[in-house]
């Protein structure tokens, strides 16, 4: 580097300021393509995923998982929440998937059933599941069956009485899921990745 500097005639202080310059934009377009396409850091807000993740949790999302595989049933996602009362709003939302693409699902009784192809409803026996007062998980939209397209998928709360997720707002779309909560950094008393199977 010294021979170059001394090839461009150029003085050791502005070298220096160059090299600093140089650095900075190094450890910029670093963070930025971290943040980009590797994970970054969220908090939680709100109970609805309650009891694994807790409000002002601080988590790491991680995006690399969907760029080389699949979505699986019981991964914890965070996914961009388009509101059609407040479109230019941007909201980020937790939840866990529960349907897949190609699958149509319905809630009996607070009871998740996969709909097979003979039109068979078969239980789904999922424990992630918390019922707070005890009180069974109401269907909403998914009183009915709900047909799942490619690219996308239905996703629960696990607080299932406080959560506010595919029941009312549909299917979530490939295309808005951020990525796979990973880590939980934040409080250090409960430092851990978080459960997805």
């Amino acid at each position: 580097m010294e021979r170059l500097r001394e090839k461009l005639h150029i003085s050791e202080g502005i070298w220096r300021v160059l090299e600093l310059v140089a650095y900075g934009l190094i450890a910029l377009l670093s963070a930025y393509l971290i943040i980009t396409y590797v994970g970054q850091r969220t908090v939680v807000d709100g109970e609805s995923m309650y009891p694994i993740l807790k409000h002002n949790d601080n988590i790491i999302v991680e995006k690399l998982s969907y760029r080389f595989g699949d979505i699986k049933r019981y991964d914890v996602i965070v996914f961009n929440y388009h509101d059609p009362v407040n479109p230019d709003k941007e909201s980020y939302y937790i939840k866990r998937v529960i349907g897949l693409p190609g699958e149509t699902i319905v809630i009996r009784e607070g009871l998740i059933y996969l709909i097979d192809e003979n039109g068979k409803e078969v239980f789904l026996n999922e424990d992630y599941g918390y019922y707070a007062d005890a009180l069974p998980m109401e269907s909403y939209l998914a009183a009915v069956p709900i047909e799942i397209p490619e690219g996308q998928y239905f996703v629960l709360g696990d607080n299932r009485n406080r959560s506010y997720d595919s029941r009312q707002i549909g299917l979530i779309k490939e295309e808005d899921i951020l990525g796979k909560a990973w880590l939980r950094f934040y409080p250090l008393n409960s430092f851990g990745f978080i459960d997805h199977q």
